[in-house]
């Protein structure tokens, strides 16, 4: 019968398997820790790249749809149109109101040239009108002076008449005595007379002069009148001469509402601004797109990186220029080049630690255990090296081995 207990050499054979797996174990757990240590390494890694959103800058109802969900396209390519009527019909009315403002102008510059003519016209006439109060002063002096003559020569008829009727007088009784003859006395009374007609028409040219200052004078406040009327009506063309600044200062307001319209107009039609992927495209032509809503989204594929979120522990191993292995799930058999762009100085605090903080705009780089104090993770952002044809998607996962402190070339 065989013996039930093993053999004390099965036994021993037994212990020495046992602990050279247990030695091998635990050189190889050394080992890894030390490579670890050596290059760090994350699984705790995704694939990224920047993507925006498409959004139209103009209302109106999509007329085209070029695109097709998850399609690769070129800078530069139509993404959709968006129905352009009304916009042309703004850029022609934005058009026809400034030629309607030039024609204005026009006109403006016509009337300004017609009232510029009426003040010269105005002042003119000023200047007529002081050269005729001057010639009015001129004979309103004239007129005085002639008063002045005539005064002078009536008193100088009278001297003669007050003379010859004297000599009239003197003579005339010695006619009774015939010491002077009858032709004498009528020779005397003849010169009496015709003195006394003289001194009446020295007396009316006295009048007549005066006649004529009175006259003179009249002309004189007439001219000054008028040299006033004529001021007045000049400071009014003066006044009323339109100005064109209000019109041409339109001309800018006019030339902003074009290049308004054509912008819009322009904007009808939606390029893509890089090479991408598009994505979450869930509309179809007819739709009606509003300013600002997002139609879709682009991914960028000219720059892929990786957010690999290292243990603190491994940060100080970590620098920017460092090269990385990265791998990505997808294709785990492919080793992607990898540059360390930078590493991340902050992120979400623990609420089980700290309490709960208000929105931060930091990473959210969660813990895995709970009940376990772990140690935080940072974000590191690693740039892969890469064409753009590369078929990455973002959020893939990844596996990121920091290789040598080699600065990037």
């Amino acid at each position: 019968m065989p013996e039930d207990n093993p053999t004390p050499r099965s036994t021993r054979l037994g212990r020495i398997v046992s602990i050279s797996i247990i030695v091998a174990a635990v050189i190889s757990g050394l080992l890894l820790i030390a490579e670890t240590n050596r290059y760090p390494r994350t699984d705790d890694a995704e694939v990224f790249a920047n993507f925006i959103g498409i959004a139209p800058q103009v209302d109106g109802p999509i007329t085209r749809l070029a695109v097709q969900d998850n399609a690769f396209i070129k800078q530069g390519e139509v993404l959709f149109e968006i129905d352009p009527r009304p916009y042309e019909y703004a850029l022609q009315k934005a058009n026809s109101d400034l030629n309607t403002l030039e024609g204005q102008i026009i006109d403006q510059r016509r009337t300004i040239a017609s009232q510029e003519s009426a003040v010269g016209a105005a002042k003119a006439n000023t200047d007529s009108a002081a050269a005729n109060v001057d010639r009015a002063a001129a004979a309103v002096n004239e007129a005085k002076a002639n008063v002045v003559n005539a005064k002078a020569a009536l008193d100088a008829a009278n001297a003669e008449l007050l003379y010859t009727t004297n000599n009239y007088h003197r003579i005339e009784p010695l006619l009774a005595k015939q010491f002077v003859t009858v032709d004498q006395v009528d020779l005397a009374r003849t010169a009496v007379t015709s003195k006394q007609q003289e001194v009446g028409q020295r007396r009316a040219q006295v009048l007549l002069a005066e006649a004529q200052v009175q006259s003179a004078q009249a002309q004189y406040e007439q001219a000054k009148a008028v040299v006033e009327q004529s001021h007045s009506q000049l400071g009014q063309s003066q006044h009323s001469v339109l100005t064109i600044d209000p019109l041409t200062a339109q001309r800018e307001g006019r030339a902003s509402a074009i290049r308004t319209a054509e912008y819009n107009l322009n904007n009808c039609k939606v390029y893509s601004p890089f090479d991408a992927r598009v994505t979450n495209l869930n509309i179809s032509q007819g739709a009606y797109a509003h300013t600002g809503q997002q139609v879709f989204t682009l991914i960028d594929t000219r720059v892929w990186w990786v957010i690999a979120n290292f243990r603190e522990t491994q940060l100080h191993r970590i620098h920017p220029g460092m090269h990385a292995d990265v791998y990505v799930l997808s294709r785990p058999s492919i080793k992607y080049d990898g540059v360390v762009d930078s590493v991340g100085f902050g992120v979400q605090p623990d609420s089980t630690l700290v309490g709960t903080f208000s929105p931060t705009g930091l990473p959210d780089v969660q813990r895995s255990l709970n009940w376990v104090h772990l140690a935080t993770r940072f974000p590191v952002r690693v740039r892969i090296n890469a064409p753009e044809s590369e078929p990455f998607r973002l959020s893939e996962s990844a596996v990121v081995v920091i290789r040598r402190d080699e600065k990037a070339k």
